[in-house]
């Protein structure tokens, strides 16, 4: 026997377990890195176009993508809205309100949840930067809230392993679309809020304040009642076993 086999011998099982999993994680990695160096690629017009002609070819629906006399190209996007903060609305604004009076209907500003299967096709050119996606979309939707409170991620499963990536402000997310062709498990486009970092509370307005208020609270009572019922279980499973040791055989 060598010192190596030896020394493999040795190892205790939660080091084989530890060494196999950081292993995994490696080869996970790189297989993704493999996967996804076409975020690097810079194409030429010609592969524009050939790429373009495979993308409409896979799809089903209307949306196809147009090539442009100057290269650029046009088509649509899907946005997953998944945000757990209440977004912002102004109210309703009357014909007979001057233009003076919006400091004042500021503060009637209305908050609500977006359900959380929402989503948004939204039309773009490849020039068109993740920053502007999200202030598009905050429009469609009439959202006064600052954009900087949001971020665009792209989501995707390889292999059942389902990575989030928060795109930075100068991608192009048609760019990333072509690329990964139509397929949204392939990829897919999520705006969630922007956390970095501890939450900056007086960014806030007052009513978004009194909705987490709200949140806390039911989340408190949900967690609260979920340990009620655990602990009942608990107890009746125990007061089971005792019967059946007590009872007479």
């Amino acid at each position: 026997m060598t010192s190596g086999s030896r020394v493999a011998l040795s190892d205790s099982p939660a080091e084989l377990y530890f060494t196999a999993c950081e292993s995994f994680r490696h080869r996970v990695k790189r297989e993704m890195d493999e996967q996804t160096d076409w975020r690097k690629q810079e194409l030429s017009v010609g592969e524009v176009h050939q790429k373009v002609k495979e993308y409409n070819a896979q799809i089903n629906s209307n949306l196809y993508m147009v090539v442009n006399k100057d290269g650029s190209y046009t088509g649509f996007i899907k946005v997953h809205f998944q945000l757990v903060r209440p977004i912002t609305l102004p109210p309703p604004r009357s014909p007979t309100q001057e233009e003076h009076e919006y400091s004042r209907r500021l503060t009637r500003r209305t908050s609500f949840y977006l359900p959380k299967d929402t989503a948004k096709h939204l039309h773009i050119s490849s020039k068109t930067r993740v920053r502007e996606v999200i202030e598009a979309l905050l429009n469609k939707f009439t959202v006064v809230d600052n954009p900087a409170k949001f971020a665009l991620f792209e989501r995707a499963d390889r292999q059942n392993h389902v990575s989030m990536r928060k795109l930075s402000d100068d991608e192009y997310p048609l760019y990333l679309r072509l690329c990964a062709g139509p397929s949204e498990k392939v990829l897919s486009l999520v705006l969630k809020e922007n956390e970095t970092g501890d939450v900056n509370w007086d960014a806030f307005s007052f009513p978004e304040l009194c909705n987490f208020l709200r949140i806390l609270q039911r989340e408190e009572e949900e967690h609260v009642r979920q340990i009620v019922r655990r602990y009942a279980r608990t107890r009746d499973m125990m007061k089971q076993a005792m019967a059946r040791i007590t009872a007479p055989a």
